[in-house]
């Protein structure tokens, strides 16, 4: 049985770097790390779903939509919410 690195894997099973399905998978990723961050600061600042919706000014629905990963997410919502936490937010883009 031949070994394969994880990197190896997503090329042969996902699509190689720069491919649409390999983009979409990578953006699914980074998205459920979004959540997932979320949820850590959340939980560290002792807050409900529904104490930090209304810091933020949405309701509890929401913010446990955006921990458990919806896709369809701003921006704008995401530093709105890390602000409320008093979490610094950066982001990194490189081309």
């Amino acid at each position: 049985m031949k070994s394969y690195k994880l990197s190896e894997a997503e090329d042969l099973l996902i699509g190689i770097k720069g491919t649409p399905e390999r983009e979409e998978y990578e953006f699914e990723l980074k998205t459920e790390l979004i959540g997932d961050m979320i949820k850590k600061v959340r939980k560290d600042r002792k807050l409900t779903q529904a104490q930090l919706g209304e810091l933020v000014g949405v309701k509890k629905a929401q913010i446990s939509r955006l921990e458990n990963n919806t896709k369809n997410v701003t921006i704008e919502t995401i530093i709105r919410i890390f602000n409320a936490m008093k979490a610094e937010v950066n982001f990194h883009v490189q081309l």
